[in-house]
């Protein structure tokens, strides 16, 4: 039976989908902190560019962005437009047109927020109960998701926590053959490979799940897969097995075909940021920091960290105000100018 299942922490809800004991697919929506994909915004034209197809705007909370337009857009203007890909791998928010509303504001502002990854997951799976560990998110979600809840004490159990953790790992299991992800501001590049002797059978064999993981990490962009023990002149043969095993990928990815070196090049849309990056970031580092707190029932009231973990839970109050609610005692933030970016403890 297909379960989605909100495990709720203080700033986070990771989520999964499961058959069984099959993860189908993940995400992770922190309600402080929207990645804002599809969010409506009235936007101020900041300056045109048209080399890049568009314009560079300027959104309520002054954060920018890249608004694509074949229109030509007067600098100082306010227009309607939508995100369609959040921020993410060192790049800002890309936006598109959208429809002014009825009565339009005379400055830029946030008009409507856009599906949560929870609300995104509830679509493609209709008839799947949402198990929820926490009555406040509950609480967040459209009134016509609500009859599909079900209250739950842990949305995850040990193991559903152990394969949400692999996700974040730079390598997986294939099976036959293990991938190792080299994610770069340019293009994720994938290694293929094994410790016994891989041929073009045991690529194919290895795809479904390479397949699964990509959709699982939402890598995306342009990806390159070096196939393993398979000769360049017989790796184009391999492009219609890939093609074959994304089919059901929801981003529906493009197989454009092996590169002259032999490596089987794909782009994925991006919308989301993936995961790694949503778990290694200074936020993900501090939430996950709040949840080890709490999980191991850990004493003190004194959190002395990094600068980048310190601001990122400043910059996310809700986090920080669930966290003490839960734990029933207040926690003091004190920033260390010199410890290491993942560095912190608790006194």
């Amino acid at each position: 039976m297909t379960e989605i299942r909100a495990a709720c922490s203080p700033g986070e809800v990771r989520i999964a989908v499961t058959d069984h004991d099959t993860l189908l697919d993940a995400a992770i929506w922190r309600p402080g902190c929207p990645d804002g994909l599809e969010d409506w915004h009235v936007v101020r034209v900041q300056k045109a560019a048209p080399a890049l197809g568009g314009a560079f705007v300027r959104l309520e909370a002054g954060q920018s962005g890249c608004l694509s337009t074949r229109e030509n857009l007067i600098e100082g203007t306010l227009t309607a437009a939508r995100v369609s890909r959040a921020a993410q791998n060192g790049k800002g928010l890309r936006l598109r047109r959208a429809d002014m509303p009825t009565e339009a504001p005379s400055a830029p502002k946030l008009l409507e927020r856009g599906p949560t990854p929870l609300d995104e997951l509830a679509d493609r799976y209709p008839d799947a109960p949402i198990f929820v560990d926490d009555p406040g998110i509950a609480a967040k979600l459209p009134v016509r998701l609500r009859p599909r809840l079900q209250r739950c004490q842990q949305a995850f159990d040990a193991a559903l926590e152990a394969d949400f953790d692999i996700l974040g790992s730079p390598e997986a299991d294939l099976g036959l053959l293990t991938a190792s992800f080299f994610p770069t501001p340019a293009l994720v590049a994938i290694d293929l490979d094994s410790t016994g002797a891989p041929d073009f059978k045991g690529n194919v064999a290895a795809f479904p799940e390479l397949a699964r993981q990509i959709r699982l990490r939402n890598l995306s962009g342009t990806i390159l897969v070096d196939p393993a023990g398979v000769k360049t002149r017989k790796r184009p043969a391999l492009v219609s097995f890939l093609r074959e095993a994304l089919a059901g990928d929801p981003l529906k990815p493009d197989v454009l075909g092996a590169t002259p070196s032999g490596l089987l090049e794909l782009t994925r849309p991006r919308r989301r940021p993936p995961l790694h990056e949503l778990l290694s970031s200074p936020h993900g580092q501090a939430l996950s920091i709040l949840r080890t707190i709490l999980r191991e029932n850990r004493p003190g009231q004194t959190l002395t960290a990094s600068i980048g973990l310190v601001r990122a839970l400043e910059n996310d109050p809700d986090a920080l105000a669930d966290f003490i609610s839960r734990r029933a005692r207040p926690l003091d933030l004190v920033l260390d100018p010199n410890a290491p970016p993942a560095s912190w403890s608790l006194s």
